[in-house]
């Protein structure tokens, strides 16, 4: 079944990061993933930092630091993320401590995003994981405002592990109005059908992360 949406399916796929984070990936898994990524034309591939480098011909490589509890120093994310852009990654995708913007301290959570901005300088996107569905609305406005003074370039809504569960409409909208088209927002976390990544389009998501790509591109008409 199509979904009924003027976007088209290389549209969609511009907007995916094809991602492979289940922590007993082996490397041919991660070759399986460039392939099935060249082959479905997605903007990126994303995996975890151990796996690093990788080659992906025609694809930009997104990586994670502080993943996925965001209870790592920042200095610690901030080394991780340095040494994935030595790698070569052209993106990082970062966790916050969520406790940290649970409790409304969101200089720690500015002081987060800053120690990994400075870390990769202009080297690589940074996109700021917030766990969306584990915040309350306050805490996620409060958590996209310090990702955007901290110099983050996208706010994410979720690592896909967190037992709250993952991206939503609601968050996504809240995010995307939050940010004002200054940053982009990556919906990430449960993302399984057309139809789900139309809704969170719709709603302001302008990057998805997919480890059912395929499925999700099928919905959509050339």
């Amino acid at each position: 079944m199509t979904v009924s949406t003027p976007l088209t399916r290389a549209d969609v796929a511009d907007m995916i990061d094809h991602t492979l984070l289940a922590p007993d990936a082996t490397p041919a898994q991660v070759d399986a993933l460039v392939a099935e990524a060249r082959e479905l034309g997605v903007y990126a591939i994303c995996v975890s930092p151990s796996m690093l480098p990788v080659r992906a011909p025609g694809l930009a490589v997104a990586t994670v630091a502080g993943f996925p509890s965001g209870k790592h120093h920042s200095l610690v994310k901030g080394a991780e993320a340095r040494l994935a852009v030595d790698q070569g990654a052209a993106e990082v995708d970062m966790v916050i401590d969520v406790g940290a913007a649970l409790a409304g301290d969101f200089n720690a959570v500015l002081a987060d995003v800053i120690t990994v901005r400075e870390a990769t300088v202009d080297r690589a996107v940074l996109k700021v994981i917030i766990e969306s569905a584990a915040l309350t609305d306050e805490a996620i406005v409060g958590a996209c405002r310090a990702a955007e003074q901290g110099g983050a370039d996208f706010v994410k809504t979720s690592t896909g592990f967190h037992p709250a569960g993952g991206a939503s409409v609601h968050a996504v909208r809240l995010m995307a109005e939050t940010v004002g088209g200054r940053l982009g927002v990556k919906a990430s976390g449960g993302i399984r059908t057309a139809e789900d990544a139309a809704a969170l389009i719709a709603a302001g998501a302008t990057r998805l992360g997919l480890s059912k790509s395929a499925a999700v591109l099928a919905g959509f008409a050339d």
